[in-house]
């Protein structure tokens, strides 16, 4: 038997001097610390009011990682805070990118992040510039040194570009943020958080986006209001 989608939707609170949305976490169903409900607990007490459940998936564990995490959408009533159900697509081939994006939209996926050329990782030439064509994606994730063509072409195509908080690819971080200030690219704060002490504070989130080169009212735009036009975006 399918699934049935919970219809209950939070509504999205106007003050958002408190909040904290984050868009990108990992679970024990793939490298991530907690099951779903301890981690979106946790998040709750760090003041978030939405979380995205964005584990590591390729074309051979996308339906098992989807179809449980879909589970963990009772959370939003129980624990007052929005679920998102995605998946982040990681070390994808580029020329199979457009294919596991649409496989997990079709899965029911409510966000897709793609994990990027980040320089902590092997993550194959041509990943940036596969996946930001394509208008499905959300968050291009740690996307290294990154193009002024692809910070380009995700702009256009709707795709947020990810200022990290997790060691190691946030080490670009001060790269993606001085390119999209030469082009219209959109960022966005994430944790990529896989344990409780990844985590944090929206104070902290801005510390990040400050750490990366941005000025404190830029910082708290991007922590602010993109993450909720993201949100937005995808709950309607």
């Amino acid at each position: 038997m399918a699934l049935r989608q919970e219809s209950h939707r939070l509504p999205i609170p106007f003050d958002l001097c408190d909040i904290m949305i984050d868009l990108h976490t990992h679970t024990l169903f793939s490298d991530g610390e907690l099951i779903p409900s301890e981690l979106v607990r946790r998040a709750t007490v760090h003041g978030y009011t939405a979380i995205g459940l964005t584990d590591h998936v390729d074309f051979t564990n996308i339906e098992f990682v989807l179809k449980n995490l879909k589970q963990a959408k009772y959370l939003e009533k129980e624990l007052n805070v929005h679920v998102l159900v995605g998946v982040e697509l990681t070390h994808i081939p580029p020329s199979k990118m457009e294919k596991l994006v649409n496989k997990a939209k079709q899965l029911g996926a409510e966000l897709v992040v793609v994990h990027g050329e980040t320089i902590a990782e092997p993550v194959l030439p041509g990943t940036n510039s596969a996946t930001v064509r394509l208008e499905d994606v959300d968050i291009l994730a740690h996307p290294g040194f990154i193009s002024i063509e692809d910070a380009e072409t995700a702009s256009n195509n709707g795709v947020y570009l990810e200022i990290t908080a997790r060691n190691g690819h946030s080490l670009t971080n001060g790269h993606v943020a001085k390119i999209a200030n030469e082009t219209s690219a959109t960022l966005i704060v994430s944790t990529d958080a896989h344990g409780p002490e990844d985590l944090v504070t929206k104070e902290r989130a801005i510390d990040v986006a400050r750490g990366a080169g941005l000025d404190k009212k830029d910082a708290d735009r991007v922590v602010s209001d993109n993450s909720r036009k993201l949100l937005e975006r995808i709950i309607g």
